[in-house]
């Protein structure tokens, strides 16, 4: 990730007017499903984190379709917060700068492809003007070394993944990719975050 600043000096979102319905369930898309979930698993008020696919029709919302890169889904992750514990902001906070690097297009490192796109799957109008603004507020920052490329995109549904990729980085801590790939970024998570971890 091509950040210049310290992700602990990374900035919270300026609040935005208005937006006090955004729920308390949002629904991301920030390269393969088992890395990011892992992530969001650790956070104290996530009450769940659902991998599954967004952004394609129902009939091909499976692993094996959503992998040609031609049904339009993304990898994505439905989390389910308690506001009062943790905010919107904070979710959309983590997003940016552990979660994922969002400066990529349709890709993740060595994973390619439109089903690792980075996205924000908004289902309100409050959602989506929360991470317009946030993305603006970023890109004005200069914090990365390119602009944010994250796109937002209605939530029109969300596929739940099959079962064996729910927790799979918890259940497969020594598999490569998740050594790797996911590790790291819980990793960095702990080093930069350490209170708003569950086991703080």
């Amino acid at each position: 990730m091509a950040l210049k600043i310290d992700p602990r000096s990374f900035p919270d979102p300026v609040p935005v007017p208005g937006t006090g319905d955004a729920g308390n369930s949002i629904v991301l898309a920030g390269g393969c499903f088992w890395c990011t979930e892992a992530v969001y698993s650790q956070l104290d008020g996530v009450l769940s984190v659902r991998p599954g696919y967004a952004g394609g029709a129902a009939a091909t919302a499976n692993y094996d379709d959503v992998c040609t890169s031609r049904t339009g889904h993304a990898e994505v992750i439905e989390i389910r917060f308690d506001p009062a514990r943790i905010t919107l902001g904070q979710v959309l906070k983590i997003f940016f700068s552990i979660a994922h690097d969002p400066t990529q297009v349709d890709r993740q490192g060595a994973d390619v492809g439109t089903q690792y796109r980075s996205a924000i799957f908004f289902a309100n109008d409050a959602q989506r003007r929360i991470a317009a603004t946030y993305i603006a507020q970023i890109d004005r920052a200069g914090i990365f070394n390119a602009p944010v490329a994250t796109r937002l995109e209605p939530l029109e549904a969300f596929y739940e993944a099959e079962p064996h990729h729910h927790g799979y980085a918890a259940r497969n801590p020594w598999q490569p990719y998740i050594r790797a790939v996911s590790a790291p970024k819980v990793e960095k998570l702990r080093k930069t975050h350490a209170g708003l971890l569950k086991d703080h």
